[in-house]
């Protein structure tokens, strides 16, 4: 339930009239009354659960102590602590620059205030106003002001990533309107989260970058207002982060039970091999193990056997997203569906499952999974009446059968799959030639690369893959390369599959534009890995993001959702509902675990439990 007195609203009857002309000029003017809402807080859709002058999240302990030293782990290397262009490999450690609102981790997608104590905004939310607490200050003493807003916005569409133009690409300008004020109005159209959007906008200080050049990388720590700042580091090394003692909103309701820590040091690893034998040793507090044969196999120690070392799964129920080996729509090779469809059934999902990942895992099987945004069955109705004007552009499939990913009987010979491939690449052109598949005009064998970093464990999933494939005369190549060769491949567009994903939120919106949009295909540095180019998917992205309410904004999730299945421009992986993580006994978990999942963001500091577990180990070692 919603608690009540959550907002503030406020009518007033517009300065600016409605001119109605109707056959001849000077026509009748009509006053327009117009809802305004003064809150502390916005909500997606619905109103924000916490109330005005709530005092924190429910989700943390307000009282959390501050205090100790953790150190955790990174994979790979750094060289910038730029986050915000294409360039260089950033820190682990995270910005310290804040943004306008922050969002809570217990509602599908509500914002708070942080650096603007309220906001102002239409019915509408045609713009949005929103009043910067004069209390927020830069590490240097200088206030956040609205110019830096403005400044925010226009060096990150002009000089960062290209993410951040679709992302706030709807943003029709930014401009200063008090002394704690700035104003963002949008450009036409339904556009109900940009109003959110815009409150993620992390704020960069005017006065620091001015003399910087911002599409360089940098190895000066940013000028931030945050909690935390860097106070050493080694390149390619570590990066310790202190917390900032005078931090300028430690009272804030959303700050409470946050950010405990006196100081973070991350130590970066080449080997994630080599990051567990860190964790077992106890030189890092806390892990987050993403490999399921590890989790099973590679704690077995007498540190976990005592209780020292915890090792828990924690369940969520985050949108899981989707992982996936991405194939290359703009490779010649992935031009025909049916090709595309024939590869998918090499994948051996179930054999995978049972004798790599024990079993741990669930296959991905929406573009949304582990959520009710995702689609399931046949389309409902509200889903076919955005489907059925695009009728002609879309396969039956979208209208006749759920799309699933392939299914075998996991003996590791998926026979009756492999004879739907050879169904469908003989349908395409292709035929075995000295157990080689060949185009059958031209003769030129069927061979494609999957790019991956070096060390990893994905080496040992992609081999059955490559060996189902050789059974239908496809060669898979299997090239790793190191960090930096593999980003500026990426950014290049120069692979022809790759394993990766997209993350997804409950309250889906302005993003898709960069995971799916044609616009965004020719961009090095967005996220339509496939290079996905579709009328009928840009045209769902729209309606998606202007839903009105949450229902809406489901159903269009799901049509959008099935018309990207039907693509098959990947071979689906898989997720899991639980964080498995590693952390020695000396932290205190909140209570209460929101649907997001536990972050290690509110925790804290156990000085006694640390002092118990430090003198318990050195007894043994004794």
């Amino acid at each position: 339930m919603f608690k009540q007195g959550a907002i503030q609203l406020t009518i007033v009857r517009l300065v600016a009239l409605t001119v109605l002309t109707l056959l001849a000029v000077g026509g009748p003017v009509v006053a327009e009354e117009r809802l305004i809402v003064r809150a502390h807080a916005i909500a997606m859709h619905g109103t924000p659960k916490y109330p005005a002058g709530f005092s924190h999240f429910d989700y943390v302990n307000p009282n959390a102590p501050k205090g100790g030293a953790v150190r955790r782990s990174a994979r790979g290397t750094f060289d910038s602590f730029n986050p915000y262009i294409p360039k260089g490999n950033p820190s682990s450690a995270g910005s310290a620059n804040e943004s306008l609102l922050i969002h809570s981790a217990d509602e599908p997608f509500t914002m708070y205030g942080l650096l603007a104590e309220s906001v102002t905004y239409p019915e509408d939310r045609s713009w949005i106003t929103f009043h910067l607490n004069p209390l927020a200050r830069w590490h240097d003493g200088n206030p956040v002001t609205p110019d830096d807003v403005v400044f925010s916005l226009n060096v990150l569409k002009e000089k960062g990533r290209p993410f951040y133009r679709f992302y706030y690409g709807s943003v029709e300008s930014a401009e200063v309107t008090g002394t704690h004020d700035v104003t963002f109005r949008f450009k036409e159209g339904e556009n109900r989260e940009l109003a959110l959007i815009v409150g993620q906008l992390p704020v960069l200080p005017k006065h620091y970058w001015e003399s910087r050049d911002f599409t360089k990388t940098t190895l000066e720590p940013p000028l931030g207002s945050g909690p935390h700042r860097v106070t050493d580091f080694e390149p390619g090394r570590y990066v310790v982060v202190e917390r900032v003692k005078d931090y300028w909103g430690k009272d804030l309701a959303v700050h409470r039970g946050h950010d405990n820590f006196d100081s973070i040091r991350y130590d970066y690893f080449r080997d994630p091999t080599v990051i567990r034998e860190a964790v077992k040793a106890g030189d890092i507090d806390y892990f987050h193990e993403n490999q399921a044969k590890a989790w099973a196999q590679s704690y077995d120690v007498e540190a976990v056997r005592k209780g020292w070392l915890v090792k828990k799964a924690f369940v969520h129920e985050r949108t899981a997203g989707m992982q996936a080996f991405v194939l290359n729509l703009r490779r010649s090779v992935f031009s025909d569906i049916r090709v595309r469809k024939a590869v998918a059934q090499a994948f051996d999902f179930e054999w995978t499952n049972k004798h790599l990942f024990f079993g741990q895992y669930t296959r991905s099987d929406s573009f949304f999974s582990n959520s009710e945004i995702g689609a399931t069955g046949l389309p409902s109705p509200e889903e076919l009446a955005l489907l059925e004007p695009h009728r002609d552009q879309l396969s039956s499939d979208v209208f006749e059968r759920p799309e699933k990913p392939p299914v075998t009987a996991g003996n590791g010979w998926p026979r009756e799959n492999l004879r739907k491939a050879f169904a469908l690449l003989f349908e395409a052109g292709y035929v075995v030639k000295d157990m080689k598949l060949v185009q059958q005009d031209t003769g030129e064998p069927v061979r494609f690369e999957m790019l991956m970093r070096a060390g990893g464990a994905l080496r040992r999933i992609v081999l059955p893959f490559q060996r189902n494939l050789r059974r239908l005369g496809i060669e898979l190549i299997i090239r790793e390369v190191d960090d930096a060769q593999y980003v500026n491949r990426i950014r290049a567009r120069d692979y022809d599959v790759i394993a990766l994903g997209w993350g997804q939120g409950d309250s889906p919106g302005n993003e898709q534009r960069s995971f799916w949009g044609s616009k965004a295909a020719d961009l090095p540095a967005s996220r339509n890995y496939a290079g996905l180019k579709d009328p009928v998917v840009d045209a769902l992205i729209e309606q998606l993001i202007a839903a009105p309410d949450r229902q809406a904004l489901v159903h269009r999730t799901r049509a959008l959702d099935r018309v990207l299945q039907s693509h098959h421009f990947i071979v689906p992986n898989w997720h899991l509902s639980a964080d498995r993580l590693l952390y020695w006994d000396m932290f205190q978990i909140p209570k209460v675990v929101p649907k997001n999942g536990t972050s290690f963001n509110t925790w804290w500091w156990d000085a006694d439990k640390a002092a118990a577990l430090a003198k318990a180990r050195k007894e043994t070692v004794n």
